[in-house]
């Protein structure tokens, strides 16, 4: 249906895509975006070299790259959120870049700090708080075009040395929630693995504040406000749109669903989940930092004034990112089933 217009793609990728395609001519694009991400020898999260930053041969940035103040502003959020039980917490994040942890040389209060990476166990017990930034956003995602009435899944097509989409017969009714009709060819990307993650969480016997930085939008915005879909692809600072181009060599990502990570943690103890812009969260619940940081060389643009405009201008980092947080009063009760 549709070729990508890049060149022959990586031999590693194409053996493990077929790999993962099980003899099928094509495969979802979950299961696409799964191997060109996660791949252990091919996959774009698991290469070696920096992807976030201003430096050569990075992609994109992210709110860690204002380091060391949007740790700060984390941390003075958290105590702010938590009280006391901030001290008695360990501080895990989820999904960090290697070496880049967003506590690394700040002094915080929690109990003891700790990262786990791509790829390792998830397991986490007692009082925490579990932090991710941008981590839900880079999840595999389901692709669905209303076509002559229907909803049809989209996949990739395994050629000689090269990808295409296509439509592809998944079986059984869509997995997603989509709307009983949509305009011809509205396209809307299912971030369902975010949701599944969150629900792995949350199923932790672990109790405090759940916290994500991601950019996302409601199941109404994404339904019947986004008729291309919100896929995109990252290289090199440029934003594209073809999602089959070099893959294992850009970044591929879609906007979250606010709605189905809040309904993954409401069955599970936590208080109501809130979604707040960045600049709102920190703003409510960092100020007094805020306060000193743009107080502070008032004669001067210093580099944590920097920082703080890139992180909370609304032309910036301010409105086109969003906190999700909530929180979990005291042991939860293991799963039923």
């Amino acid at each position: 249906m549709k070729p990508s217009t890049a060149p022959p793609a990586d031999p590693a990728i194409l053996e493990a895509l077929r790999l993962r395609a099980r003899g099928q001519a094509a495969l979802g694009f979950a299961d696409f975006m799964d191997v060109a991400l996660y791949d252990p020898g091919a996959g774009y999260y698991r290469r070696g070299g920096p992807r976030i930053g201003y430096g050569p041969g990075t992609d994109f940035l992210t709110a860690s790259a204002s380091a060391p103040l949007f740790g700060r502003l984390v941390v003075a959020a958290c105590t702010r959120l938590l009280g006391t039980a901030a001290a008695e917490s360990e501080f895990v994040e989820v999904g960090a870049e290697g070496g880049a942890g967003i506590l690394r040389g700040i002094a915080h209060p929690f109990r003891s700090a700790r990262e786990v990476a791509i790829g390792e166990p998830l397991r986490i017990a007692g009082p925490a708080v579990v932090f991710s930034n941008e981590l839900f956003d880079a999840q595999p995602f389901r692709r669905f075009r209303f076509r002559a009435g229907r909803w049809r899944e989209l996949g990739v097509s395994i050629g000689d040395n090269a990808l295409s989409e296509v439509e592809i017969d998944a079986g059984g009714p869509p997995a997603a929630p989509l709307p009983d009709s949509a305009p011809e060819g509205y396209v809307i990307d299912a971030p369902l693995a975010a949701a599944a993650l969150a629900r792995q969480l949350a199923e932790q016997p672990w109790w405090g504040l759940f916290l994500a930085f991601d950019y996302g939008k409601s199941w109404q915005e994404i339904a019947y406000a986004t008729p291309e879909g919100t896929a995109r692809a990252y290289r090199g600072h440029v934003q594209g749109n073809d999602l089959l181009d070099s893959p294992g060599r850009q970044d591929l990502t879609c906007h979250v669903c606010w709605d189905w990570l809040a309904d993954a943690l409401r069955p599970l103890g936590f208080g109501d989940p809130c979604v707040e812009s960045q600049e709102a969260f920190f703003t409510l619940h960092s100020g007094e930092l805020i306060a000193s940081v743009a107080a502070a060389e008032a004669g001067r643009m210093s580099r944590e004034k920097l920082s703080l405009l890139q992180l909370l201008h609304p032309a910036n980092m301010g409105q086109r990112f969003q906190a999700l947080w909530a929180v979990r009063q005291g042991a939860p009760a293991p799963p039923a089933g």
